[in-house]
């Protein structure tokens, strides 16, 4: 069967560039434990739809004793979209449950970045959803390009020096996480995998990326919708100079040396100074 070839390709011609990888963050960030009911979302994309992948093979020869379900949201997709990731599920054989939502048509009537706003609601509906099932943990398929283009993001739009985090606590749902066991997986990886495995995907799907009208209707500029592609084109750049730029970026988020820093923020939102201690 072509899902079993393709799970089977996951720990052999890409058990180093992506199951090793997944199996390091899983264990490092301590990500899956004995109990976890883990709501695995699949947004109908490359990314999703390998942690999917790694999640089924973790399940069959891991070691944590812990359940899995596998969600699909439709937060307003057109049915040609829609097909395709359902296709998909059958192709690669996940049992998935899809729910619907009108995440699309709420955020098109909203002012702000759509994409962020977007995400915002989508991870709600999410959390709601799993919490339903029982799920304690919801995973999604955020990748190592990401974390980086996140912390770029932050410096340059929000200045701040702060990353996608590879696990967080939900702040309205209670005893609920969120976690990103492809945190070390690295896109190209991903887009290799697929490619080889002769597997397509939907991309954002979203009315703002399939319909060039709507920026104009609506008067979204670039900006709104552009920062995190700027960013990947930034390092892009960056690693044709340098490909170990964004590992040391990345490193960069965990050797922060506060005495030869201006300042910083506390988990209670005081703020210190080097002049405090100077």
């Amino acid at each position: 069967m072509k899902s079993e070839q393709i799970q089977k390709s996951l720990i052999t011609t890409y058990r180093r560039r992506i199951w090793a990888k997944f199996i390091s963050a899983v264990k490092e960030f301590e990500l899956v434990k004995d109990g976890d009911k883990i709501a695995v979302c699949v947004s109908g994309g490359k990314d999703s739809f390998l942690l999917a992948e790694c999640f089924r093979e973790l399940k069959k020869h891991g070691n944590q004793n812990f359940e899995v379900k596998y969600l699909v949201m439709d937060p307003g997709y057109n049915k040609q979209n829609l097909k395709k990731i359902k296709d998909n599920l059958k192709l690669l054989d996940i049992n998935a449950k899809i729910f619907k939502s009108d995440i699309f048509d709420i955020v098109f009537n909203m002012g702000g970045s759509p994409c962020y706003m977007c995400a915002r609601m989508r991870r709600g509906h999410l959390y709601k959803f799993a919490q339903e099932l029982g799920c304690n943990k919801i995973a999604l398929g955020h990748h190592f390009e990401d974390v980086i283009e996140t912390t770029l993001l932050s410096i340059f739009y929000n200045a701040k020096i702060q990353t996608m985090m590879p696990k967080l606590k939900a702040k309205n749902f209670e005893n609920m996480q969120l976690i990103r066991p492809l945190y070390k997986v690295e896109e190209p990886d991903i887009i290799a995998f697929w490619k080889a495995n002769e597997v397509e995907f939907i991309n954002c799907a979203c009315h703002f990326e399939c319909d060039s009208n709507i920026k104009v209707e609506k008067k979204w500029t670039d900006q709104d919708i552009g920062k995190r592609k700027e960013m990947k084109l930034l390092l892009q750049e960056l690693k044709k100079k340098n490909p170990l730029i964004p590992i040391s970026i990345y490193k960069s988020t965990q050797n922060v040396y506060l005495d030869a820093v201006l300042g910083y923020e506390k988990k209670d939102g005081s703020n210190v100074s080097f002049l405090d201690d100077y």
